[in-house]
């Protein structure tokens, strides 16, 4: 590529080990070997309760021993790959979740966030339908943009409470307006880490995955109100859902087509405001509805404040909407398709093998990169601080908030990363594929189920797709279907599992009652989210069947 300066580090040795594709000599045998791993992560996690670093180091030691002894990988080279996977999670996922939540906390910090999420409320009716649509589609989707985590959850449910809505619907509802976004979530983390571990060009995974979001962002504000009215509010508020669900789609799909995984969510979320307060300038439901359908008055007026106060006005909504317009600017400017800054590579290091399956070299590698999206982010965050004119102690306040919040997160992308660049360079994701593939092409239906039950046990999409995007990606090449169509369907299959995955269930309940007892609120999410699954598998069948071609790279 023109302007790219990259200096390649070969760790593996002059002739690459050959993984073995059925090391117990039976292909049943070696697949259930091969998923050791996997079990062991969803036995920690799920049923021990373990803390999500604790199970992926114990998870990452269980793949070393496996990858040695059993695929007989040199011990220099599996630990090499670790490396790589743990440098690979830190630059190129912790480095933007880390400014992500750093920009978030710095606008609650300094009231610009809460004076934003205040004038949205206002500008809303009395109709629980309008809030809903405006507060948990289109805010829940600029918070998932930014942070993800569960975050949208822990801010949007309690708005929703304060304007009437049960607790346990009030969080449901926050959980499933979160499923469209979750690719896209965290600055595009996910299909980051897709891309890492697929070795697919991330323009189009973000190209790919875009695709299947727009289809599947058309269906859920429809179910958000039957959620809050029941079936008779679909009646007077249909031209909400169609705009709320168009308005998104039409910031999201052509960001992932052309921009890249980073920003999607965030113009689709500001598109979406754009579009459902214009629509309230022209038209408004015929008859207000409350939580469960029930006629309540509107007088016209602004919605009142919690704290009693004046509406914020057009400055606050400014103070608000700023920063993210700063972090939209900078960040398109810096890695959009007009600019080569992110080319720029100073190291390289790699491993390499003769894959299993293909009896051609393969390698894990991570490319040093110090110009990608994550310093892009940091630059924005530097540039709000003067529009925001933070002081010294509200920066400091904010690092000491972050770390707090995210030492955690920030272990698990790194040792996450490690265990699966081990699990691909042994051999291990190849034997494991080649089970699944005597399925045939009903593989399909399986690989946003794969999805779905990986990030309901795991809580993350990033951590799903660093564990099974190789893995589908060679089951779709044995299979011959599209390069891009199963390991996308897995990315959107784990958005889909969010509101069932105990860890970001247990954020998401931060600020309820229901502290501790996620389970209920798992319980009371899971059907609506199996409702998803079906309506993805139905999209998956599309892709395959009509139109094979937008899964190409």
């Amino acid at each position: 590529m023109i302007g790219t300066i990259t200096a390649t580090t070969a760790l593996a040795a002059a002739d690459p080990f050959t993984q073995s594709l059925n090391p117990a000599h039976s292909t049943l045998g070696s697949t259930l070997i091969a998923l050791i791993p996997i079990v062991l992560l969803l036995i920690l996690l799920p049923v021990l309760k373990m803390s999500a670093w604790q199970a992926v180091t114990i998870g990452a030691v269980v793949t070393i021993i496996l990858a040695i002894t059993v695929w007989h990988t040199p011990a220099g080279d599996a630990f090499a790959a670790w490396g790589i996977g743990a440098g690979t999670g830190f630059w190129s996922i912790n480095w933007i979740t880390f400014w992500g939540v750093i920009i978030y906390n710095t606008l609650v910090r300094t009231g610009a966030f809460d004076d934003f999420k205040r004038w949205l409320i206002s500008q809303a009716t009395a109709d629980i339908r309008v809030q809903t649509i405006l507060l948990a589609w289109a805010l829940g989707a600029l918070l998932e943009g930014l942070v993800g985590f569960g975050y949208p959850w822990a801010v949007i449910a309690p708005i929703l409470i304060g304007l009437g809505v049960v607790e346990l619907d009030a969080i449901r509802v926050a959980a499933l307006a979160n499923n469209a976004p979750v690719s896209f979530g965290a600055l595009g983390a996910p299909i980051i880490a897709l891309a890492a571990v697929t070795k697919l060009p991330l323009d189009a995974l973000s190209a790919s995955v875009g695709r299947i979001v727009a289809i599947l962002a058309l269906l859920p504000p429809w179910i958000l109100i039957v959620l809050v009215t029941g079936r008779r509010g679909v009646r007077g508020a249909w031209p909400l859902a169609i705009v709320g669900s168009l308005a998104y789609i039409a910031g999201q799909l052509p960001t992932s087509q052309y921009l890249g995984p980073y920003l999607p969510d965030i113009i689709g979320a500001v598109a979406a405001f754009g579009a459902i307060l214009l629509l309230l300038r022209f038209w408004r439901p015929k008859e207000v509805l409350g939580f469960g359908g029930v006629p309540v008055a509107d007088q016209g007026e602004p919605l009142p404040t919690a704290d009693g106060a004046a509406p914020p006005g057009t400055r606050e909504a400014v103070r608000g909407m700023v920063p993210f317009l700063i972090l939209i600017a900078v960040v398109v400017a810096a890695t959009g398709p007009w600019s080569h800054l992110t080319n720029y590579n100073f190291a390289k290091p790699a491993v390499s093998a003769i894959s299993s399956l293909s009896h051609k070299k393969t390698d894990v590698s991570w490319a040093f990169t110090p110009a990608i999206a994550g310093t892009w982010i940091l630059v924005s965050w530097l540039v709000i601080l003067v529009a925001l004119r933070v002081r010294a102690s509200q920066i400091a306040d904010v690092f000491r908030i972050t770390f707090s919040q995210m030492w955690g997160a920030l272990l698990v992308a790194p040792i996450i990363f490690g265990l699966a660049d081990v699990f691909n360079y042994s051999g291990m994701a190849n034997t494991m594929a080649h089970g699944f593939a005597q399925i045939g092409p009903a593989f399909l239906i399986l690989a946003p189920i794969v999805g779905w039950i990986g990030v309901a046990l795991s809580g993350s999409n990033t951590s799903t797709n660093a564990l099974f995007g190789g893995f589908q990606y060679s089951v779709g090449g044995l299979l011959h279907m599209p390069p891009l169509l199963l390991p996308s369907l897995n990315s959107v299959g784990a958005e889909i599992g969010k509101p069932v995955a105990p860890q970001t269930a247990s954020v998401g309940v931060a600020t309820s009652s229901y502290v501790r007892r996620e389970g209920q609120v798992i319980r009371h999410n899971l059907p609506w989210t199996l409702v998803m699954l079906a309506y993805l598998i139905l999209i998956a069948l599309f892709f395959r069947g009509v139109l094979p071609s937008a899964m190409q790279p």
